[in-house]
């Protein structure tokens, strides 16, 4: 058994966690194991209750043995098990017991019921899918390739063949560029009214050597927007500086999409301790590159109704990409597991040093921006879309503006503290927790939720609870959702 009894009778229900009765039903039960198999796999606890009451299985082990077949009998295909194991307890009435936790692992294959239906965990929810979101999630796992499937209103008259031949000879081929598409599966065959074979572009050929691939990925385009301060406003106080949408072929359009973001990057020059003119940039430019290197290269491209979306703000930097992420990829292993959506873009950008080699890259971003004594990066999904963000180190160099600058930012600290100590309705302790995270956040500049509860030693829920109160108090700003939130003190503190 992996976890104590406690925990699994006491914890929430999340993710990769859930506990049922013993009498679910097995095609209820066949949701939830699909769910697990088709995500990040979990474990399953049977016989105790959603409210962490203990009723055990003893009673019912009939109907145990038909659950324990569930993922073999109810879930098309058979969805591996890593174990199931009988543990001893005492039940709510006091007598000796047993629960079942059965670990289900995560899968590369796409899992249904016996209905035909798919299921995908999502928190603590088993979603159904939509025909639409099964797609997707087939072409995620790459259990088949959307960029191999062939794009029927194309003709092979739609792909540019000097963008084919700069291909070729970037790779060192040495054939035409029509053996090059038909040798290498860029090419489908189809047939017509009269039963003829006809040619058809795939996918990747049609964003890779295309002609004008938006004349049918529409929203196969990058656009980004500069924002004045840290968070996206709407209507009257729309804070929107800059919006351009950038189109082309996968290399034009990366290449468009650098260069212009390299202009939206700020600079500081100054002048060092050594007499000497220093430039620090906001983000490593390795780290941005990145970010948008990967947004093309691994979006889902069967999402035909949203871009991709490069965001500037005045301390961070977010790119939001259609698509889940890829594979067995999760936010927690995002730095170590590789897997390609697109396996021929991903190949193509490569051979024109795009990318480095495959799984490097995410990786050498921690590392760069650690070195560049930044936050972390940050990952997180919100619904079918992955959102990435870096963040600049909010510290500044010593130059003789900073010095001269020191004495107002001392008193507007001041004024913050007075602020905090004169907050009505506030016990003492509460007041004492509110001025020793704002006096650590003037040192850090961006922290997280469980980094709080434990300098001020309380709850998770606590330390979110002061944290808040510093945002209601327009003290502290945060960007992110849930667990990936991230607060940072008020651009005017």
């Amino acid at each position: 058994m992996i976890h104590s009894l406690t925990y699994y009778q006491t914890n929430t229900e999340w993710q990769i966690f859930d506990r049922k009765s013993v009498r679910i039903a097995c095609k209820d039960f066949a949701e939830l194991i699909v769910a697990f198999a088709n995500a990040d796999g979990g474990e399953a606890v049977i016989g105790i209750e959603n409210d962490g009451t203990i009723t055990g299985v003893d009673d019912r082990m009939d109907h145990l043995n038909e659950l324990l077949r569930v993922p073999y009998d109810f879930c098309i295909p058979s969805v591996p098990v890593i174990r199931s194991e009988m543990v001893e307890c005492v039940d709510k009435d006091g007598k000796p017991n047993h629960v079942v936790v059965m670990q289900i692992a995560p899968s590369l294959k796409v899992y249904t019921n016996q209905a035909d239906e798919v299921f995908y965990r999502v928190g603590d929810k088993s979603k159904k899918l939509n025909f639409d979101q099964r797609l997707q999630l087939v072409y995620a796992k790459g259990g088949r390739y959307f960029e191999d499937a062939p794009v029927n209103d194309a003709t092979m008259a739609d792909i540019d063949n000097l963008l084919v031949a700069q291909y070729c000879e970037q790779i060192g081929y040495e054939k035409t560029a029509d053996q090059f598409l038909e040798e290498n599966g860029y090419i489908c065959h189809n047939e017509n009214y009269k039963g003829e074979s006809v040619a058809v572009p795939s996918g990747a050929a049609v964003l890779l050597f295309g002609k004008n691939p938006q004349n049918f990925f529409q929203r196969a385009q990058v656009r980004v927007i500069r924002f004045e301060g840290d968070d996206e406003r709407v209507g009257r106080e729309m804070n929107v500086i800059k919006d351009v949408i950038f189109t082309g072929s996968v290399l034009e359009l990366t290449n468009k999409v650098k260069n212009f973001v390299s202009t939206q990057i700020k600079e500081h020059t100054y002048l060092g301790q050594d007499g000497l003119f220093r430039t620090d940039v906001q983000y490593p430019e390795f780290c941005w590159t990145e970010l948008i290197v990967n947004a093309i290269c691994h979006r889902d491209y069967s999402i035909l109704g949203t871009d991709i979306q490069v965001k500037l703000f005045d301390t961070h930097m977010t790119v939001e990409s259609p698509g889940i992420l890829p594979g067995l990829v999760r936010t927690d292993n995002i730095r170590n597991m590789h897997f390609s959506r697109n396996p021929k873009i991903a190949q193509y950008m490569r051979a024109f040093k795009l990318v480095k080699e495959f799984g490097e890259g995410v990786d050498r971003m921690y590392r760069e921006m650690q070195e560049a004594g930044s936050p972390e990066p940050q990952f997180e999904l919100v619904g079918f879309m992955v959102k990435a963000s870096i963040y600049q180190h909010a510290a500044q160099p010593e130059t003789r503006d900073n010095v001269q600058k020191q004495g107002i930012n001392d008193k507007k600290q001041g004024i913050t503290r007075d602020k905090i100590t004169q907050l009505q309705g506030v016990a003492q302790k509460t007041r004492e927790n509110l001025l020793q995270i704002y006096e650590y956040m003037l040192s850090h500049p961006y922290v997280k939720n469980k980094e709080i509860a434990t300098l001020v030693s309380v709850s998770d829920d606590r330390a979110r609870v002061l944290l808040m109160t510093l945002v209601e108090n327009k003290l502290v700003s945060y960007q992110g959702e849930n667990k990936e939130r991230v607060y940072f003190l008020s651009p005017s503190i």
